[in-house]
């Protein structure tokens, strides 16, 4: 089947409690930020998959050491990776890890979110709430010291009991952090001082309605655009911000917001964005906002969102969601989009975005967490080549040094062999406690997942086994 293009142009167009003891700071009216004191970090137990106490990941005043060659170095400056792939070319990584699993370089204490860290050099930027304060924090990537904080006020509130923080990752580009909380307030940040450069309340102002769970798109950095979905009416289904000012250049389509996050790839010589809304696929041009083409692909109940984001490899897109939508790929062509095939059971994704390597996907499949498993699907055809065990919940992904590291939502952290010939599953460690929803941030050998309220620092350099 082959979906048209779209000849129309688009439109131009004080915290008073914090999770770390030892912290206090106060937020003036304008989102300023004061200087903070260090923080006292907290400590917890933990058991190895034997039942055995083993040192804390919550413990941190325990520093470990590794005499070992670190991996090249490489910055994880958006959703995704530097690629919006999930994928790393970082070698030198260990994955025969000591019982226990990886040694723990830090452990933070945050509010409470769902957002992904970011990293540029030793910076990391993390997104979480204090109270009613959404929270921009900047630490040392590899020591886990805070540099600066930046707080502004937000009055948002789950509709499904889950927690009140930010769903989105920041964006880093060169001297600037972006950041898009969970009520649709845009925000431009100076990287190295946390200093405000620009925030405006980005929804409100387009009368967008709140989605199901809040904002959870990132922004997505393109040029001197900012890539984003907020769902408004009038033409603002998708909008692209000037990434200096914070105003709207362009706006396109009424499709409504979704959860996953914009691609933008070079096709046939042509930068395009594959925007997977709530109602569908749109192509458009990021520059301008024109639409080249749509396809519909989205659930026929309406409590159903699309959450994992569009994989583009060469001029061919796989989509995939949970709700009884399964997946499909689709041909980019210069009149439109072409279904290659369409299938509603090799893979639903309900937000983890597969991973493409060597001509196959790896994904997650499965709307819930007990019945989700971890599967492997030809692009070509879509055909199951292999499913693993349940017991992981639904996964998240990295693809490091041809494995999978992989982060199940119940806290495990395991590494699978990419390999379309079987489930191999080479390391495993209990490293935090569920639920863990955000895929592993991987720069310099060190990797970085978190639950709700905790981010951890892992050490993944080898080959040398690490000493305390």
């Amino acid at each position: 089947m082959a979906w048209r293009s779209d000849s129309s142009s688009a439109q131009r167009g004080s915290v008073s409690t914090a999770p770390d003891a030892a912290v206090s700071r106060r937020v003036s009216s304008d989102g300023a930020q004061d200087r903070l004191r260090p923080a006292a970090r907290p400590r917890g137990k933990r058991r190895a998959r034997g039942g055995r106490p083993i040192a804390s990941l919550l413990a941190v005043g325990v520093v470990w050491t590794a005499v070992a060659a670190s991996a090249p170095a490489g910055d994880w400056p958006q959703y995704l990776g530097p690629k919006q792939d999930g994928t790393s070319e970082e070698t030198g990584l260990r994955f025969d890890w000591p019982e226990g699993g990886p040694p723990v370089v830090w452990t933070k204490r945050l509010g409470p979110s769902f957002s992904p860290p970011v990293v540029a050099g030793d910076r990391l930027v993390v997104f979480h709430r204090i109270g009613n304060t959404e929270v921009l924090e900047c630490v040392t990537a590899s020591g886990g010291e805070r540099l600066w904080q930046f707080g502004y006020p937000t009055r948002y509130k789950d509709r499904y009991r889950y927690n009140g923080g930010p769903r989105s990752s920041p964006a880093i580009d060169d001297t600037h952090v972006y950041a898009y909380g969970a009520e649709g307030t845009l925000t431009c940040l100076d990287l190295a001082t946390g200093r405000k450069v620009w925030q405006r309340p980005l929804n409100a102002d387009l009368g967008a309605p709140q989605a199901f769970f809040g904002v959870g798109v990132p922004p997505v950095v393109e040029g001197d655009v900012l890539l984003l979905n907020p769902g408004g009416p009038d033409g603002a289904g998708i909008v692209g911000v000037d990434k200096a000012t914070g105003a709207v250049r362009w706006k396109a389509t009424d499709h409504g917001a979704s959860y996953a996050t914009p691609v933008v790839r070079t096709v046939r010589g042509e930068r395009l964005a594959f925007v997977l809304t709530a109602e569908g696929l749109v192509v458009l041009h990021p520059a301008t906002g024109q639409v080249h083409a749509t396809m519909p692909f989205r659930s026929v109940y309406r409590e159903s969102v699309n959450a994992a984001s569009p994989v583009v490899v060469g001029d061919r897109v796989f989509l995939s969601a949970a709700y009884r939508v399964g997946s499909a790929l689709v041909a980019v062509t210069p009149d439109g989009l072409e279904t290659v095939w369409r299938n509603k059971e090799n893979l639903q994704s309900h937000w983890a975005t597969s991973i493409h390597s060597g001509g196959v996907l790896y994904g997650s499949h499965g709307r819930h967490g007990t019945d989700a498993v971890v599967r492997c699907v030809d692009w070509d055809t879509g055909l199951v080549l292999w499913e693993g065990p349940r017991g992981l919940g639904r996964a998240t992904f990295t693809l490091a040094q041809g494995h999978l590291l992989t982060m199940g939502e119940l806290g495990h952290l395991v590494v699978l062999e990419a390999t379309p010939l079987g489930y191999t599953e080479t390391a495993r460690a209990k490293v935090l406690d569920p639920p863990c929803w955000g895929p592993p941030v991987l720069a310099r050998g060190l990797v970085y997942v978190r639950n709700e309220t905790i981010l951890t620092c892992l050490d993944l350099r080898g080959p040398t086994p690490p000493q305390r």
